[in-house]
């Protein structure tokens, strides 16, 4: 019997070494992780207090405003002046450098949907023509888009 302890506890300090790297290498990672996000602590405290999804796709607003300038929203906010998705969560940058957030998006899941597809995508290496594809064949049945059509 004391043997067979001694073999579990030795086959426990070569398992869990192992089992920890084969974890680490499994490609579940928090979105956050691996794409440039604006810092938490920058933004205000309304889309602090937002669900996760809707203070990351702020986040990943700030951090990537060209990649969410490069795609249109779909929720019909053309008719407040919104000229793409980037427009649903960031009103304007000051000369300097103040971001003055548009609350839009705190209550529009579309566009946060569309932000965090762009995430997705992003993460998976799409190039930014790839994205606007995806999203405008993924969202264009919701709505007029708020941006030119692709050429």
């Amino acid at each position: 019997m004391k043997h067979s302890g001694m073999r579990w506890i030795t086959i426990l300090v070569v398992a869990l070494p192992i089992l920890s790297l084969i974890s680490g290498c499994s490609g579940n990672t928090n979105s956050s992780n691996s794409l440039n996000m604006a810092s938490m602590s920058d933004m205000p405290s309304e889309i602090q207090k937002a669900p996760v999804t809707v203070s990351e796709a702020y986040r990943f607003a700030v951090a990537n405003p060209d990649a969410l300038k490069n795609v249109p929203c779909y929720c019909g906010c053309a008719a407040v002046g919104h000229t793409s998705n980037y427009s649903c969560f960031v009103q304007e940058v000051k000369s300097s450098g103040e971001i003055v957030f548009d609350q839009h998006a705190l209550g529009c899941s579309l566009c946060v949907d569309i932000a965090q597809s762009v995430m997705h995508q992003t993460q998976e290496g799409k190039t930014p023509q790839e994205i606007r594809a995806q999203i405008d064949q993924t969202f264009s049945q919701y709505g007029p888009s708020n941006m030119e059509p692709v050429k």
